[in-house]
């Protein structure tokens, strides 16, 4: 049997990972940022699938939040359309310094 701290880190987990996906789905939904509906439009014309390309918007998405926690500094747009673009590449964990202009 799992231990209560298991259970909970698997909803957070699950918690985490829906929240982002939703966040995701709005910017597609929205248009803010275009580059959001862009890249899904992309990725699917490319043969990826709806869940893997939101899995995959929602990691940048991740990365860029991580980073912002991090370093203690406001959401870099610049950064987060860069790694969007980039797809289906990922961006690196950490740091920022790492995504060419696609």
């Amino acid at each position: 049997m799992s231990e209560p701290s298991d259970i909970e880190n698997d909803d957070d987990e699950s918690f985490v990972e829906a929240t982002l996906t939703e966040a995701i789905e709005n910017q597609i939904e929205s248009g803010d940022p275009a580059v959001a509906k862009a890249v899904f439009n992309k990725l699917t014309l490319v043969g990826y699938e709806r869940d893997d390309i939101l899995n995959l918007m929602a990691h940048v998405l991740a990365i860029e939040i991580d980073n912002m926690l991090t370093g203690d500094r406001d959401f870099d747009g610049e950064w987060y359309e860069a790694a969007l673009r980039a797809l289906p590449e990922l961006p690196p964990e950490a740091g920022q310094g790492d995504i060419d202009e696609a």
